[in-house]
């Protein structure tokens, strides 16, 4: 027979790699897009880091059909990075005047 203590455990274990493996991970690039996107295209974008379950360094953009992975080491990535941060501050800068 099984003991509360031990099916305890399971379930615990359980919900730890469940918990692991959802919604952090969601939208973990794995592999990088083809092609490219249009300024017009990109809403937003957020950086992702290597770790244990995602295995690339990406810029992930947002747009309205959903996120697209962009490897950050192409120039025209890089671009579209610096012209939605130059979008921003412009916008934070006139927001505090």
């Amino acid at each position: 027979m099984v003991t509360i203590k031990a099916m305890a455990m399971v379930i615990a274990l359980t919900i730890c790699l469940t918990a692991n493996s959802s919604d952090g991970y969601r939208y973990c690039c794995r592999r990088y897009m083809t092609g490219r996107l249009r300024d017009l295209e990109i809403k937003g974008y957020s950086v992702q880091t290597i770790k244990e379950m995602c295995p690339i360094d990406a810029i992930i953009f947002h747009t309205k059909k959903g996120k697209a992975c962009a490897n950050p080491a192409l120039k025209w990535v890089m671009d579209a990075v610096d012209r939605l941060r130059t979008k921003a501050q412009k916008i934070h800068q006139n927001n505090s005047l």
